[in-house]
């Protein structure tokens, strides 16, 4: 089978794009959570409206208002359609431009806002990239074997830390406390920089914070079989004999999200502070983002 490297890599190695889970991941969610609403697409795997989930205090978080998703460029034409439906106001894309370049643009109905706010991949793009076009197993176990792997997703956990990260995900999150409509926003895979904008938003609505954090792992479960069939089409194409080190880069982990909840204690102390010392959000849009998403 002859295989486009562009067309694997676009699907599968930009920053945040490697996410799945051909085996069992190291943390699922637990099916006994109230999971948000998948939204059905044949050109993208890990869409969901966060509605659904309770508050501490018993309220519902709204339907129609959030939507978290992985890269919209492979939409198909009834894809964008659905999309119509939704009431979308926006669609911010957390991409890089790298990404963007190899993938190609969203694909969204007419008179949805596209707004690009791309947050800093660490160089993780373009060194898999490398890695990969180089068809060294030795160069690619160097790289990603013996936890390897891991720590460099926990090196782009910590980077959500950096001032210009900070920025845009507080933007994004005013973006939403403001929205008359629905907003989507999105990265590659739908599972790093687009789980920690959720993870944040849900805590600070009032979900608890077990409940965001089943939220965050549901990717592993949306993405398994389109992730698991692209590490085959590696190691058909004759990229990696051992697409296997892939797996750390693929799967959302409970100690991802542990290393950015960490750094976030460390630096701010506790999670209000981070809100408004980190984010920059005043108590008037933190308000505002509970009125808007939770009713």
């Amino acid at each position: 089978m002859k295989i486009s490297v562009i067309s694997f890599i676009t699907a599968a190695l930009a920053t945040f794009a490697l996410t799945a889970t051909g085996s069992p991941p190291t943390a699922i969610a637990d099916p006994t959570v109230e999971a948000a609403a998948r939204i059905e697409l044949q050109g993208a795997v890990n869409v969901r409206d966060i509605g659904g989930y309770r508050t501490y205090d018993g309220a519902k978080v709204k339907s129609g208002k959030a939507i978290r998703a992985d890269s919209l460029d492979k939409l198909t034409a009834a894809d964008v359609q659905k999309l119509g439906s939704l009431n979308l106001k926006a669609a911010i894309d957390l991409r890089t431009p790298a990404e963007v370049q190899f993938s190609g643009p969203d694909k969204l109905p007419a008179g949805v806002q596209q707004i690009s706010r791309p947050i800093d991949d660490t160089g993780l793009f373009q060194q898999m990239l490398q890695a990969i076009q180089s068809r060294d197993p030795q160069r690619q176990e160097e790289l990603l074997g013996n936890g390897r792997a891991e720590e460099i997703m926990a090196g782009v956990y910590r980077s959500f830390f950096n001032t210009d990260s900070l920025a845009k995900f507080g933007q994004t999150i005013k973006d939403l406390a403001a929205t008359d409509k629905a907003t989507l926003y999105h990265c590659t895979a739908g599972k790093d920089r687009t789980g920690w904008v959720t993870y944040v938003v849900l805590r600070a609505v009032g979900v608890p914070e077990q409940t965001a954090r089943q939220d965050y792992l549901l990717s592993n479960q949306f993405r398994a079989a389109a992730d698991a069939k692209l590490r085959e089409d590696v190691k058909r194409a004759g990229l990696m004999q051992n697409p296997d080190l892939l797996i750390p880069l693929q799967e959302v982990r409970a100690a991802y999200l542990e290393t950015a909840v960490d750094k976030l204690e460390a630096d701010y102390g506790d999670f209000g502070k981070f809100l408004t010392q980190g984010l920059g959000l005043d108590g008037g849009t933190i308000l505002q983002l509970r009125k808007n998403l939770v009713g």
